[in-house]
């Protein structure tokens, strides 16, 4: 509840609160741009995943999963949050989906520094450590 209004799915509520406490035009039209192409790039790997050939299609999977991963790359640059140092609700689907394709494929981020550079404010996190360490 935020006032008059009632948001009840987590991602709008995401979506919502990111709207109200966001920075400029261009962070949020990155923001979009980064939230649909997480969405897109984590369809792949379920779709992979559940599969029933997927061991048969690993293979065609990690051959296109270097070239994913260097655009998520290039557009975070050398920023480690989406918005300029500033955790926007983003961060938080791109480091699942980074998360996921890494237990899939645990060296497929060594040679994208900025990935990992990303990803370690959240492994810092103690919740986050204890979750991953399990």
């Amino acid at each position: 509840m935020d006032g008059k209004n009632k948001v009840t799915q987590s991602n709008a509520i995401l979506c919502y609160t990111a709207g109200k406490h966001m920075c400029g035009e261009t962070e949020k039209i990155q923001v979009d741009i980064l939230e649909n192409q997480a969405t897109n790039f984590h369809t792949q790997l379920i779709q992979h995943c559940y599969n029933s050939d997927h061991e048969k299609l690993k293979p065609q999977y990690l051959q296109q999963l270097p070239e994913q991963l260097k655009q998520f790359s290039m557009f975070l640059g050398e920023i480690l949050m989406v918005c300029k140092g500033k955790l926007t609700f983003v961060d938080f689907p791109i480091y699942d989906v980074l998360g996921q394709n890494r237990m899939f494929e645990p060296k497929c981020l060594d040679e994208f520094p900025h990935l990992k550079a990303f990803m370690c404010p959240f492994e810092a996190l103690e919740k986050t450590a204890a979750y991953n360490a399990v």
